[in-house]
């Protein structure tokens, strides 16, 4: 059975459950050390060259900012500091990261919630998906259900999602924004040419679920049209990109690539893969409706072997599944030798056949949206030629214990841990055992 998802959800391509077993409630992050992650990494290899790498701990700290701070006491370009990948802020979390500074510099830096360990040099620095995966340990807090009925839920949930293989794959919440969901909107603007859209959308239309002196401040900037300065004013401090952007549109009036350009790379790369990864989670969510599987294939399907250091992602390789190797094909995946796909929507894609690619085809042609349009001629860098993403996570090492909420006395806490391959998300998993608002994530 395929139980709905809410309408906030919805709005982010994450339409259905894959498990039909009642959600546990509760919510995460209640304090930062609920949600502790520890990159499972790739380390660069030790020797003598202008790089320092070294592992970093912070506790709720978001990942931009962070590397604007390293960038700031370092005296070095933000763009010059490497790390595989963004990690969430409210939550203790471990990563490696590299620095074109010899150690000695690095490791005297005194930052509050921050610690360096492990310093060494390498020839070679860190780059966006150089790591396996992360550890997860989680507590779901504010639980009210009998301790019996709550561990009875986690067992029917897990026990499930055993049988399958994994959990369906979906870009967590994470990838548009918990506060404020409209990460992939200003994806889209930007994937159909309209860049002072973007830009004002990024820095106005404030959301409901935000304090009210940014939707106040949001509002004002919105109000002040393309009185810049007066913007300005207006922007909360805590608004750190947005007050670069209206810098940079005070001194260039309309310069609206140029105020995008403000942005942090990484940043600025996110707004594509966002409204990619809401096209994605919408075609997902409609191969569960339809009840085909995501641990075995049928025909039309693209698959890929297995691959070292857990990949979840594909450029080329795949396998068309036809009627001569669907069987041959589907032993692989039962055995986790294979995985089936979904496409990433880019300027190379290709869509499937059969089912999948009805379901691809479809959902790309509700957008209006054709492969050319991710070329951004306005910013070529943002062009994204597309990929193709696993559509079942597997999941490693789970387990879970009860316990007395200690922020809730008289509620009790799961904690759960788990090991996931990169690019997959905990909050994925988890909304399968909780199915809460989108805000308890």
């Amino acid at each position: 059975m395929v139980i709905g998802a809410s309408e906030r959800e919805s709005s982010i391509g994450l339409e259905v459950f894959y498990t039909d077993a009642p959600g546990l409630g509760g919510k995460i992050k209640s304090v930062p050390e609920d949600f502790i992650v520890d990159e499972v990494s790739l380390h660069p290899p030790e020797k003598d060259g202008r790089y320092t790498v070294a592992r970093v701990t912070s506790l709720n700290w978001e990942t931009n900012a962070l590397v604007s701070q390293f960038s700031k006491r370092l005296r070095i370009s933000r763009n010059s500091i490497g790390f595989a990948g963004t990690k969430d802020k409210r939550a203790l979390t471990s990563q490696l990261m590299s620095f074109p500074v010899r150690p000695a510099e690095v490791e005297k830096l005194s930052i509050p919630g921050v610690g360096i360990s492990g310093a060494y040099t390498s020839d070679k620095g860190l780059y966006t998906g150089d790591l396996i995966g992360n550890r997860f340990e989680i507590n779901i807090r504010n639980l009210r259900a009998p301790r019996e009925e709550i561990a009875q839920r986690i067992k029917s949930v897990s026990t499930s999602l055993e049988e399958y293989g994994g959990f369906p794959n979906f870009f967590g919440v994470q990838r548009f924004g918990v506060v404020r969901s409209n990460t992939h909107l200003i994806g889209k603007l930007i994937v159909n040419g309209d860049i002072e859209g973007a830009v004002r959308a990024y820095m106005g239309m404030p959301y409901d679920s935000e304090p009210e002196e940014i939707k106040s401040a949001r509002l004002q900037i919105d109000d002040a049209n393309d009185d810049f300065a007066a913007a300005l004013k207006a922007c909360h401090p805590s608004m750190n990109f947005e007050c670069a952007m209206l810098n940079h549109l005070v001194s260039k009036p309309c310069d609206w690539a140029g105020a995008l350009l403000s942005l942090p790379n990484n940043l600025l790369k996110m707004f594509i893969h966002a409204y990619q990864s809401y096209l994605f989670n919408r075609m997902l969510s409609e191969r569960i409706r339809q009840g085909v599987p995501l641990n075995a294939v049928v025909k039309g399907d693209i698959v890929f072997p297995a691959r070292g250091n857990d990949v979840t992602e594909f450029s080329s390789g795949g396998i068309t599944v036809t009627a001569d190797n669907i069987d041959k094909i589907n032993r692989q995946v039962s055995r986790g030798k294979a995985f089936v796909s979904g496409v990433l929507f880019g300027m190379d894609s290709e869509f499937a056949g059969g089912v999948m690619g009805g379901i691809e085809r479809k959902v790309v042609e509700t957008e209006g949206i054709c492969r050319r349009d991710f070329f951004i001629p306005a910013i070529p860098d943002l062009s994204s030629r597309g990929l193709r993403r696993m559509v079942l996570c597997p999941l490693k090492g789970f387990r879970y214990e009860l316990s007395e909420d200690s922020v809730n006395p008289d509620a009790s806490c799961a904690r759960l841990s788990f090991e996931l391959p990169k690019g997959c998300y905990a909050t994925s998993l988890l909304r399968e055992f909780m199915k809460a608002e989108i805000i308890n994530y």
